[in-house]
């Protein structure tokens, strides 16, 4: 019951056709049959089952063992005639990327998914695919195509929503102030760009690859479709680098506005510094001992020493004042 729960589907097709379900023993049988193709879904499945599949289908050990322990960058492996394919797929969780794997093997008359952690099931693709049979009819290639197009559809609205993030913490980054936590959660965006970043990009040049390399999976009527999935790329990761060079440029311009605050700031206190050493003059030298001392006797003496100081500290202001400095 365990390993049903772990294979998602088991189908055989022939012509663009589905023909029925297959039961794992069987699986080998039906690869003989001419025109007929079989796709295999498996949802983190155990070593037990991983290794009954390698002997259906005939896998590489080293791939297998890549799809068991998961955790693995985007590639893409030749293995004699089989294709190995490792995508990361992506779901935003209260504005948090959550990021899972898929494993694909493709040979000439079966693909076999693997997912682990998070990823959208992909009966609708099944479904899909299922009601196009003339481009099903193409064969495993199609199914791959479809399921490239699937994963890297689902990333586009999580750059969307990114995107989205970074225009809200903009609007608490230009202001005269450092807001710690605003910086703090553009940091956690960048990683989460960068992240994702590394997710997407792998896919172009494992689009190139399948383009090139491998005429026996992707015939000449099927690249259209896999350069079709290579532009989308493209404008995904054109639109994650502009949104990190956005980012890395509102950080910058809040520490330079919280700068330009601060030696606003400084400006003033040397101006009220300045305005404030002409009493701290006058006075200091008035409270001297001195028996000798000009002005001492004469009556208006202080009044006239106190206006002067007052009238020295407003030309000084208004000198200052011009000069934008307080």
């Amino acid at each position: 019951m365990q390993q049903t729960s772990m294979v998602i589907n088991s189908v055989a097709y022939r012509d663009g056709g589905k023909v029925g379900d297959v039961p794992m023993a069987d699986i080998s049988e039906v690869l003989k049959e001419a025109g007929t193709f079989v796709w295999l879904g498996l949802y983190e499945p155990d070593d037990a089952l991983l290794r009954d599949v390698q002997s259906e289908f005939g896998l590489h050990e080293l791939a297998v063992e890549d799809a068991l322990h998961a955790h693995q960058r985007p590639k893409i492996e030749t293995y004699g005639d089989t294709v190995f394919v490792v995508l990361n797929t992506a779901q935003l969780v209260d504005e948090h990327i959550v990021f899972g794997e898929t494993h694909l093997f493709v040979g000439s008359n079966f693909i076999v998914s693997v997912r682990h952690g998070a990823s959208t099931t992909y009966a609708s693709l099944r479904e899909k695919c299922e009601r196009t049979p003339q481009q099903l009819g193409r064969g495993p290639g199609y199914v791959l195509y479809a399921v490239l197009d699937f994963v890297v559809d689902h990333y586009q609205p999580i750059a969307n929503q990114l995107e989205d993030v970074f225009q809200d913490l903009e609007k608490d980054i230009f202001n005269d102030r450092f807001d710690r936590a605003a910086i703090g959660r553009l940091y956690q965006l960048k990683s989460q760009l960068l992240r994702l970043r590394s997710a997407v990009l792998p896919v172009q040049e494992i689009c190139s690859q399948l383009i090139r390399f491998h005429d026996n999976l992707v015939p000449k009527e099927l690249r259209a479709y896999f350069r079709d999935v290579e532009d989308h790329v493209n404008r995904i990761v054109a639109l994650l680098d502009a949104i990190s060079e956005m980012l890395t440029t509102a950080i910058q311009v809040n520490l330079a506005i919280v700068t330009v605050g601060q030696g606003e700031v400084v400006k003033r206190l040397a101006g009220w510094g300045a305005i404030l050493a002409i009493p701290t003059v006058v006075f200091s030298l008035y409270g001297m001992n001195f028996e000798v001392m000009p002005e001492l006797k004469w009556h208006y003496a202080y009044p006239t020493v106190v206006a002067a100081t007052i009238a020295g500290c407003c030309v000084l202001y208004r000198r200052l004042r011009r000069a934008e400095w307080i």
